[in-house]
């Protein structure tokens, strides 16, 4: 495989790549490197290889002419690839699909970047080690370099290596030991002295389980896993951020399709499919609320009914979701109850299925900062019947979360619909 490095430090390469497995895949010519130094395209004197961006701003910017001149000096290109924080993240299936390409070009970016004109003139794919920003390209072309060449046959050796790594089956690694056997009382689990492979390759699947659920469960939702797998995380402990979760659904003040100001009535279907979201994520609680007496009379029929009378002989799933349902006033009832209940007052969250233009607005709150709400206290998240939440409880809330279909012009869902989409979007089964 050869590998074409563009670069204004083509130095840089020289140590990491020289190294190990690596140094040993280039002395034997399975991998070959070929480094392209910019410079040495540039005009002038000095062989000023940058200049000042237009429009303004801080640092410098890679000229365009050398970077085209350098990329036209190579014979055979292949794919090529700069590095870069824009690119997309660079993940062990696309290390595998590029380890079957002959000929790699990895542009390496300095300074503010590249001119942008560099991506109109060739086919350059974008990638990236990491959301983090570097000096340049050259550490995160090393990354992919090695991580790409290690799948080449012959390359570690042993053939499986390079498979029972992390992310290769989608989980991350089981932990590994050697001699001594005993290290200050350190001792290696007993299962890999014993010498019984199908219990030593039980003991790593269940070690590479756990490493994922409590490291990296973001990975698990594409992870190839069995039942057995299955049954064996659902035992484990882990983070369940559902439980800091309690869901409202207020039913006045709401907003009418002419902005009024409205009360909208309780209906069997919310208080059915809204509890039982509750319940099988696992939330702290769901509250309905209406300052209407017939209506909150109407809801305490309902709830009696499953929890207490017939329903709930003829449907135990379904009294058991019930028991997660409220019915109060209003929001602040709520909040009283939350604070009761785990001794700190909620952070407070609405819902809308509008974008709020105001020019003063704040940026909507996005899932993932919710999330870190939902790390370190309890959160009342709010939603609204009829055409959503009037502007007195929109004012109460800390943040706004951003509309679930926030690019596209039609965003009518049911509220039922809102409420299992969002919670689920916040508390993936991973957690």
């Amino acid at each position: 495989m050869n590998f074409h490095l563009l670069s204004i430090f083509p130095h840089y390469f020289e140590s990491p790549l020289s190294a190990g497995l690596m140094g040993r895949a280039v002395e034997n010519g399975l991998v070959n490197l070929d480094y392209i130094d910019v410079r040495h395209f540039a005009g002038g004197i000095h062989k000023s290889v940058d200049d000042r961006p237009f429009g303004g701003g801080p640092g410098m910017l890679l000229k365009l002419d050398p970077m085209v001149k350098a990329l036209e000096s190579i014979k055979t290109p292949g794919r090529i690839m700069m590095l870069s924080p824009r690119g997309k993240p660079l993940s062990q299936a696309q290390t595998r699909e590029l380890s079957t390409e002959e000929d790699i070009t990895l542009i390496c970016g300095r300074y503010e970047g590249i001119d942008e004109r560099l991506l109109d003139i060739y086919p350059i794919e974008l990638v990236s080690v990491g959301d983090f920003v570097l000096n340049g390209g050259e550490a995160g072309a090393v990354c992919l370099i090695e991580a790409v060449s290690r799948l080449l046959p012959n390359f570690m050796g042993h053939e499986d290596s390079g498979e029972e790594e992390s992310f290769s089956a989608g989980l991350l690694e089981y932990p590994h030991y050697t001699r001594p056997d005993d290290y200050d009382g350190l001792t290696v689990p007993e299962v890999l002295r014993g010498g019984n492979h199908g219990k030593i390759n039980q003991w790593r699947r269940e070690r590479s389980l756990e490493a994922t659920l409590s490291d990296r469960p973001d990975i698990l939702p594409e992870a190839l896993l069995t039942v057995e797998d299955i049954d064996y995380l659902r035992d484990l402990p882990r983070t369940r951020l559902g439980r800091n979760l309690y869901i409202a659904l207020v039913h006045y003040p709401v907003v009418n399709k002419f902005g009024e100001k409205v009360a909208v009535s309780v209906t069997n279907l919310d208080l059915h499919d809204m509890s039982r979201v509750a319940r099988s994520y696992g939330l702290g609680g769901f509250y309905a609320t209406t300052p209407i007496e017939d209506q909150k009379a109407l809801a305490e029929k309902l709830l009696s009914h499953w929890k207490e009378g017939a329903g709930s002989k003829a449907n135990p799933d379904r009294a058991e979701a019930f028991s997660k349902v409220k019915i109060f006033d209003d929001i602040e009832a709520a909040i009283l109850d939350i604070e009761t209940q785990t001794g700190q007052c909620p952070r407070l969250a609405a819902t809308s299925a509008r974008l709020d233009r105001r020019k003063e607005a704040e940026p909507a709150l996005t899932y993932g900062e919710m999330r870190k709400w939902l790390e370190k206290a309890p959160v009342l998240l709010v939603f609204g019947t009829g055409h959503g939440l009037a502007e007195e409880v929109l004012g109460k809330a800390e943040g706004i979360l951003r509309p679930i279909r926030f690019l596209d012009d039609y965003n009518h869902l049911s509220v039922r619909s809102a409420v299992a989409i969002t919670v689920d979007r916040l508390i993936a089964d991973e957690f």
